[in-house]
């Protein structure tokens, strides 16, 4: 049990965790605004740039299905500083790149390692707390993953106009503050009698048990497919707020920092509520929302309305994110006491895969035209809730007391 008077997870803890969630929406936004300038330095094509973005993405999607299970039989705090040090030295060698073929070798080292932050980070929450006290936290790292996507753009655009190497440089000084935050800040979570020890045989019992767990499947696909929703709008809105709506480039600025905003206000909303209303219900009302906002979109958008009709409805559709994800992750890795940073692991993995299949999607329709990003967000959370609607009668796993402090 925790020690009396010493809480699960400290400001200070609680503060590093968030960031280590955070590190992906950083090394994805951040050198957007340098492509052009990169293309050039390197002598490349513009689909080459593209395709260190996307190694980066399989490299999370595939470092979180290993690193999670590691982090059940090892231990986190291991597997988090050595994948966090591999981070950084990867994000120094995309900084020195010569060519973009060792930027691309060097961006998906990043993203395997990388990966440790942020399934780790949820399997430490996980592990130090449960119930409403996980709601909580995992809300806050899900507010936090809809701001940061707004910084990091807006800090990569202040230093395009030096170049893309100045990028990387300034995301591995955030690597080495979140390297030195794992070392001060987080401790061991896992105590040794609550770690497997049957290898790669645990490993894959442990992850058939989860794929075989409907209650476990429906919070994981409920959070993945909220993420991908959220996806679907940071990728199309800045068509559909300029080019569909007619607003200026700052306007749109305004706007997405606004609906971010909105995110964190939930989020800390959120997180006094779960103290008082169940997980599963906020998770519904989540749903609920964003399902019926994303349809009020979409008409206005269908009949023309302008920018002050469809902007305060897209707002709600995008605030109400945390609402989803925080609940869902906590539920769903309730459902796995003895593997939770295998469960994180899943989570993550088709999290960034459904996030980097709806990126393109929502552009087939082209740059004139925000119906592609509301029919896949409106499709997104109908069956989300549908999952969740044949899950509702799973029994829960009962959850053990978190681990010692």
């Amino acid at each position: 049990m925790v020690r009396p008077g010493r809480p699960a997870v400290s400001g200070s803890l609680l503060v590093v965790l968030a960031l280590l969630s955070a590190l992906a929406p950083f090394s994805i936004d951040m050198y957007l605004p340098a492509f052009t300038r990169l293309a050039a330095d390197l002598h490349t094509s513009a689909a080459s740039v593209q395709l260190t973005l996307t190694t980066f993405l399989i490299g999370l999607a595939l470092g979180q299905l290993v690193i999670g299970p590691l982090s059940d039989r090892l231990g986190r705090r291991r597997p988090l500083l050595i994948g966090s040090a591999l981070a950084l030295l990867a994000t120094l060698a995309c900084a020195l790149a010569p060519n973009i073929w060792v930027l691309v070798a060097a961006r998906f080292v990043q993203g395997c390692t990388g990966a440790a932050g942020i399934v780790i980070s949820r399997a430490v929450a996980a592990d130090r707390t449960a119930g409403a006290a996980a709601a909580r936290i995992f809300t806050l790292f899900a507010s936090l993953s809809g701001f940061a996507p707004v910084v990091a753009p807006l800090l990569g655009g202040a230093l395009a106009p030096h170049g893309w190497r100045p990028e990387f440089w300034v995301l591995g000084a955030i690597y080495a503050v979140m390297f030195a935050g794992s070392i001060l800040v987080v401790p061991e979570s896992l105590a040794p009698e609550r770690r497997h020890t049957g290898g790669f045989t645990s490993t894959t019992r442990a992850i058939g048990g989860l794929l075989t767990d409907r209650g476990y499947l429906g919070y994981t696909l409920t959070f993945a497919l909220g993420f991908a929703a959220l996806m679907a709008y940071i990728s199309a809105s800045p068509f559909v707020i300029q080019n569909v709506l007619g607003l200026s480039t700052t306007e749109y600025t305004v706007v997405f920092a606004t609906n971010a905003l909105g995110m964190v206000a939930v989020g800390a909303v959120a997180s006094r509520l779960t103290t008082r209303i169940r997980p599963e219900t906020l998770l519904t009302v989540g749903q609920a929302t964003m399902l019926l906002f994303g349809i009020v979109v979409l008409i206005l958008l269908l009949a023309h309305a302008p920018a002050a009709a469809v902007l305060p409805a897209l707002f709600v559709q995008v605030a109400v994110f945390p609402l989803i994800a925080g609940n869902a992750t906590a539920l769903a890795v309730a459902r796995a006491p003895h593997a939770k940073g295998t469960a994180s692991a899943l989570m993550g993995a088709l999290q960034f895969t459904l996030g980097a299949l709806v990126s393109p999607l929502v552009g087939l329709g082209g740059p004139a035209t925000g119906l592609p990003m509301t029919i896949t967000v409106v499709t997104a959370a109908l069956l989300a809730l549908t999952t969740r609607l044949l899950t509702l009668h799973t029994t829960p796993h009962p959850e053990p007391a978190p681990a010692p402090a």
